[in-house]
């Protein structure tokens, strides 16, 4: 319980650092036109859900997810 209570501080921080990063707006709306079904199911979800829609995505979109290793 104590590790979890320490994580949870950490996840947090790493997602406010990452939503300021440049370029995370390049997949907005490959989410809200492929996973808005998913958005309230956490990060994990939409990033699952972007990988099985690569085809589809946008090349900013796609060139983001590689640039960070997905």
């Amino acid at each position: 319980m104590t590790r979890f209570l320490f994580i949870i501080p950490l996840l947090l921080c790493a997602s406010v650092a990452t939503a300021q990063q440049p370029g995370q707006d390049a997949c907005a709306r490959d989410v809200s036109r492929f996973c808005r079904a998913v958005m309230n199911n956490g990060d994990g979800a939409v990033l699952a859900c972007l990988k099985q829609n690569r085809t589809r995505l946008s090349k900013g979109c796609e060139k983001v997810l590689t640039e960070h290793g997905q």
